[in-house]
């Protein structure tokens, strides 16, 4: 059973917890792509059996988001379960706010919150900040691909669409973005509506994923093949002489193969021995190497099992 899952976490969930619940309906090793904070909610994606490998692959892809900033106080958690620590009166106008929001766009550094999961010293850094102990991570560089102002809320917020990369803190940027305008501002609610491939639209609840699988269904109604979680990829389809090599994980020369002049040195591909899937590669010189092995001798070219 391998594949990805994907899940709308509830708030008041975390994403742990999240994690537990699968692996106790699947008995499989579980992981997730992305940590949601408690309180937030929307797409996690949940990987099952060897799609775990993907980790790098999924936590990397485009992630986009429904936010709402509150202007007025900002809170030590940046977010609106923490405690107040600063207040203001001078709310931004929607015409101050468009105007500020380009400057947070592009290739940005961030300083990651003193409520975070970053570790220092070898703890977590909301551990030490619970402890009264105030530790600041280095800023670090990010990338936002943009926001988009959606429209003024009651209590003088406005809700956000935030496409950003990996390792951007939301509740950060609702801080900075007060900090900008010059009134406190802090994160009220956060929705992940998509990450790389999986969007909200087509997510499954928790309690739906209970009831499906409580049903016997199969795995293919409800997990995404690694393959088509890879399908974005340039895809290799090798002849079935091949199909030693491939299983055992050897490294393939290009020669003669007449797909390999479309992949670039150095990039990333799916590999497929006739319509077997077999894994991730990568192009180093004149031969295909092994990323991720993901064939499932018991599975189909989709590889379910």
């Amino acid at each position: 059973m391998n594949g990805v899952i994907n899940l709308i976490k509830p708030p008041g969930t975390s994403s742990a917890q999240a994690v537990s619940f699968v692996k106790r309906l699947t008995g499989q090793k579980v992981g997730h792509a992305g940590t949601l904070d408690p309180d937030a909610s929307g797409v996690l994606p949940i990987m099952v059996g060897k799609a775990t490998s993907l980790f790098d692959y999924i936590a990397q892809e485009e992630k986009v988001y429904v936010t709402e900033i509150a202007f007025g106080a900002a809170t030590d958690t940046q977010d609106a379960s923490g405690q107040v620590i600063q207040t203001g009166t001078k709310y931004p106008t929607e015409h101050a706010l468009r105007r500020i929001l380009p400057a947070f766009v592009g290739n940005v550094m961030q300083q990651p919150p003193t409520y975070s999961a970053i570790k220092q010293g070898g703890k977590r850094l909301y551990d030490l900040a619970r402890q009264g102990v105030a530790v600041q991570a280095a800023p670090r560089p990010i990338h936002i691909g943009g926001i988009d102002l959606l429209r003024p809320t009651p209590r003088h917020g406005y809700m956000l669409r935030v496409y950003c990369g990996k390792g951007t803190y939301i509740r950060t940027l609702c801080h900075d973005i007060g900090t900008a305008v010059g009134c406190p501002a802090h994160m009220r609610i956060l929705i992940r509506e998509g990450t790389g491939p999986f969007d909200i639209g087509q997510g499954i609840t928790m309690e739906e994923l209970e009831q499906i699988i409580g049903q016997g269904n199969a795995p293919a109604s409800w997990l995404t093949s690694p393959a088509e979680v890879l399908a974005h990829l340039p895809r290799v389809i090798v002849p079935r002489r091949y199909w030693k090599q491939c299983v055992n994980g050897a490294a393939l020369s290009i020669e003669g193969l007449s797909d390999a002049a479309d992949v670039a040195d150095g990039a990333l591909l799916t590999l497929y021995c006739g319509d077997a899937f077999i894994g991730l590669y990568e192009r180093r010189g004149e031969q295909f190497r092994v990323r991720v092995m993901l064939f499932d001798p018991q599975g189909s070219s989709a590889a379910f099992s």
